[in-house]
């Protein structure tokens, strides 16, 4: 019987409290059992995760790693949140995004959004994949214009879009007091896109405009999307957003607006991906970063950084696309938890084409079912006090402190993005992040891993196709494996079959399985069939099956002990019924008889392409 104290609590005191010593060698016992054996420090360096930036992510944090004291919510610095009560009055905005041409059709997708939990648009008006300006009355017709806030995104040159909206505004009787919303112009965001020269004089305009006449609108935006989209990390973002962010204060101060007017003028846009975590990192870091920006600048109090959150478009795949609304649920939750005041759900198809009206729906039910189902609003900054999440945030925030004194020197944001060294560096950062996607040491689910080569195609309707420009290029983590597959693809169409590798499995199946299916796994990776037709081959048996599996190429796949045994006759076997390529689930040992070693860690996207062109694959 549990015995309780007067004021009703259980005696938890009486548990001794665990040392990090006891459980550093109840982490070794475990990893001894998986055939690890170290000690000490090393096995929690065993059982920790490296991210980008230099950070590492420990499998253990006490109270140890707690941080400086972070504020309170809606108070400098901000970490906890921008306002006093976060998200908890009336949940995120929830911002759908649209590319329509056709302003009838936009209208349509419009008005079903707001009338099904949408709260404000993000319209891209104008260049290609844009309603043009002349449509954009028709396109927001029976919107309620100080109901619906618009953030706009006009491509290069924002002021024919900003004025059109503006008549729009009067046309329907909103006093200048109720519009809100986002201009969008962002004209450093536009030169790191197209690699043109930013021009901020148009900046300046409609940031004094609003400012004087216009409270409820921001006329910039401080875009790190393209940054992130071209592979750059966590912190290369953060600290991108601060220099952008720093040189438009700069302009606008020049102007004659004060730091609290030229602050209340930008928002923030930034990319939040899969890692829950990190993302909830980011913008916390994010709005620390940013209040002592403002502090620097004597405006401590005008530091209340406003965010917008994007679920990541790097992330998402063309195969296997459901998946993407498992990517975007936890990107939207990693939003919402790490305080972004508005939160935009890409769908699922994002990546294939225009989103039909399913996508849409459950890019916007997203939001809502996090809000109303799981109360993740109901709570202000809910993962504030986590030991890891705290030390995640200081340790981001200095590394994009870092990056961003490093812009700096090198004389903002404008030089850096005009010598070339921005673009550098983010593609270090993806050409790192390459390798571990190649070796499938960051897995991308229906792709890298799981794939299924019989999969239905999800079609939609193309996208407009953009003009290449000379700016920052966009990147997807499926890209290399994406390649492998359409190869695949053609030869599919030009032969009717696909190229196929047979699975020579040795013993019987509680012996091969786990390298069989590991094999098997990574060659569908690559868009080719595993035959792996009988279960099981030996010498006298495996020549048949060959033959009947329609192959050129045939893995063993058993454990070590068998490939000593068997390895040899069944290679042998092999080459005589016409194999032209041997390869071996394992890494390379004792047997020297493969061509090629498939393991955990090896390089899956230079196997499966040599693979392919060795088989004709073009």
């Amino acid at each position: 019987m549990t015995v309780l104290p007067a004021d009703g609590l259980p005696l938890a005191a009486e548990f001794p409290d665990p040392s990090h010593d006891q459980w550093q060698s109840l982490a070794e016992g475990v990893l001894r059992r998986s055939g690890k054996e170290v000690t000490g420090s090393a096995a929690e360096e065993a059982l920790s995760t490296a991210l980008g930036d230099g950070l590492t992510v420990r499998p253990l944090y006490t109270s140890i790693d707690a941080s400086a004291d972070p504020g309170l919510p809606g108070f400098a610095p901000f970490t906890r949140g921008s306002r006093a009560a976060g998200n908890t009055t009336d949940g995120w905005d929830v911002r759908q995004r649209h590319e329509l041409a056709d302003p009838v059709r936009l209208n349509e997708a419009v008005l079903g959004d707001l009338e099904n939990g949408v709260t404000s648009l993000w319209l891209a008006v104008g260049g290609p994949g844009g309603v043009p300006v002349t449509g954009l009355a028709r396109a927001l017709e029976g919107v309620l214009l100080d109901l619906a806030p618009v953030a706009l995104d006009a491509g290069a040159d924002p002021g024919p879009a900003v004025r059109e909206l503006l008549a729009l505004y009067e046309a329907k009787g909103v006093s200048k007091e109720a519009a809100l919303g986002t201009l969008g112009v962002d004209p450093l965001g536009r030169a790191a896109r197209t690699g043109t020269e930013p021009e901020l004089g148009g900046a300046v305009h409609w940031s004094l405009l609003c400012s004087r006449e216009y409270p409820g609108l921001r006329a910039l935006a401080v875009d790190a999307l393209p940054y992130h989209e071209a592979g750059g990390s966590a912190a290369q973002e953060l600290g991108l957003s601060l220099a952008t962010g720093v040189a438009y204060l700069r302009a606008l101060t020049a102007s004659g607006l004060s730091v609290e007017q030229a602050c209340g003028q930008l928002e923030f846009r930034y990319a939040a991906t899969a890692d829950q975590f990190l993302t909830i990192a980011k913008l916390r870091a994010a709005r620390r970063l940013w209040a002592r920006v403002a502090e620097v600048c004597g405006a401590p109090d005008a530091g209340a950084q406003r965010q917008h959150a994007v679920t990541s478009s790097v992330m998402m795949t063309r195969r296997d696309p459901w998946v993407n609304m498992l990517r975007t649920t936890l990107a939207c939750l990693g939003a919402g938890v790490g305080g972004a005041e508005s939160v935009t759900v890409l769908p699922f198809d994002h990546a294939l084409g225009l989103p039909d009206a399913f996508a849409r729906r459950i890019a916007r039910n997203t939001s809502t079912i996090l809000m109303e189902e799981s109360h993740l609003a109901r709570v202000t900054d809910p993962a504030g006090g986590s030991w890891y999440v705290e030390r995640l945030t200081d340790e981001l925030a200095a590394a994009a402190w870092s990056f961003f004194q490093e812009i700096e020197r090198a004389g903002g944001q404008a030089a850096a993005l005009r010598s070339g060294m921005v673009q550098e560096r983010l593609a270090a950062t993806w050409a790192a992040r390459s390798k571990d996607l190649a070796r499938r040491k960051e897995p991308v689910t229906g792709v890298s891993e799981f794939p299924a080569l019989d999969e239905r195609p999800v079609e939609r309707e193309s996208a407009p196709a953009v003009p290449p420009g000379g700016g920052l290029p966009k990147v997807r983590r499926d890209e290399a494996f994406e390649a492998l597959r359409a190869r695949s693809d053609a030869h599919l169409a030009a032969t009717g079959s696909r190229p196929k590798v047979f699975i020579a499995a040795l013993g019987p199946a509680a012996v091969h399985t786990a390298r069989a299916s590991f094999a098997a796994n990574l060659f569908l990776s690559g868009g080719i069939e595993p035959v792996h037709e009988p279960v099981s081959v030996d010498a006298s048996t495996v020549a048949a099956a060959f033959a009947a599996s329609g192959a050129t190429a045939a893995c063993l796949c058993s454990t070590d002990t068998l490939y000593a045994e068997q390895a040899d006759a069944v290679a042998s076997a092999l080459r005589a019924a016409g194999a032209d390529r041997i390869l071996l689930a394992g890494r390379p040992g004792e047997y020297v008889g493969a061509d090629v070693h498939v393991f955990t860690g090896c390089d899956v996207v230079a196997v499966l392409s040599s693979e392919l062109d060795r088989m004709g694959v073009a």
